[in-house]
């Protein structure tokens, strides 16, 4: 089949599949979440090696086409991974996670998406046991991921995942290593979720603080903070003074620790 564009689908090449399922290194008991298994090329030598497959696939035909192949262990969902209730998918495949139990996620990621994908995965990590996931993304997108404190990529993306998972960069592939070839090069990323390393009380609020200060990264961390400071009808400096950190510092500075601060600060009533 003909890659479809309203997918934005791009086959990886089977040198690349190879590279890709070392790299996994897949043990026999581990239970793999594949989204988006296409054509099957990455799916059938994880089959070979894990315990269970459960491939999540949009495209009606190629899901059809891979449940034609009758691998015993894998079990195909027809759907969009966005809308379906994965959790309740791998406790009806897998039953409840336990601590002996590693749940992986594997996945080339169609690049208009990605981002929703991934917040979508941090989501559902810790109540369905999820161990890691080894993710294709567009290159900026990794990047972004795995930036340091200071960088221009360094974002809400950045701060987001590193509040469930930690992030390294796997592979990096050319646009040579799809079919066919993307217009920007990729790279392998894998997040191995855990607990957050800092208290952050009301997470919405954190979520809601963080998008909001890096939508004006070029400000200062007060004037960044005003717009939110308003809606929530509190004081940006004295949020930032509990917080302890310094007003005219950027947003791209604050750690996660420093982010979190001033997360629980902006609970606080009187700032």
């Amino acid at each position: 089949m003909r890659a479809r564009k309203r997918f934005a689908q791009h086959f990886l090449e089977a040198t690349w599949v190879q590279k890709l399922v070392v790299a996994l290194d897949l043990q026999p008991a581990d239970s793999v979440v594949e989204i988006g298994p296409g054509k099957g090329a990455l799916t059938r030598p994880i089959a070979a090696r894990a315990a269970r497959v459960l491939a999540v696939e949009i495209d009606r035909d190629l899901a059809s086409i891979l449940e034609s192949q009758a691998m015993g262990n894998v079990t195909v969902i027809t759907g969009d991974v966005l809308t379906v209730d994965l959790d309740a998918a791998i406790r009806q495949w897998i039953g409840d996670p336990t601590d002996s139990t590693r749940v992986r996620v594997v996945g080339n990621l169609p690049y208009n998406v990605s981002s929703p994908i991934l917040f979508r995965l941090l989501e559902l990590a810790p109540a369905s046991g999820l161990h890691d996931a080894t993710l294709m993304l567009q290159k900026e997108v990794a990047d972004r991921l795995v930036a340091r404190i200071g960088t221009g990529d360094y974002g809400v993306l950045t701060m987001l995942t590193a509040l469930r998972a930690d992030v390294t960069r796997i592979l990096s592939l050319p646009p040579g290593a799809f079919r066919p070839a993307p217009k920007v090069h990729s790279a392998v990323v894998r997040l191995t979720f855990r607990p957050s390393p800092v208290s952050i009380g009301n997470e919405e609020l954190f979520v809601r603080m963080v998008r909001s200060i890096f939508t004006q990264r070029r400000k200062t961390l007060l004037n960044a903070l005003k717009p939110l400071a308003v809606d929530l009808k509190r004081d940006a400096a004295a949020a930032l003074a509990s917080a302890g950190i310094d007003s005219m510092r950027r947003p791209e500075t604050l750690s996660m620790a420093d982010a979190a601060a001033l997360g629980r600060a902006f609970e606080t009533p009187g700032s």
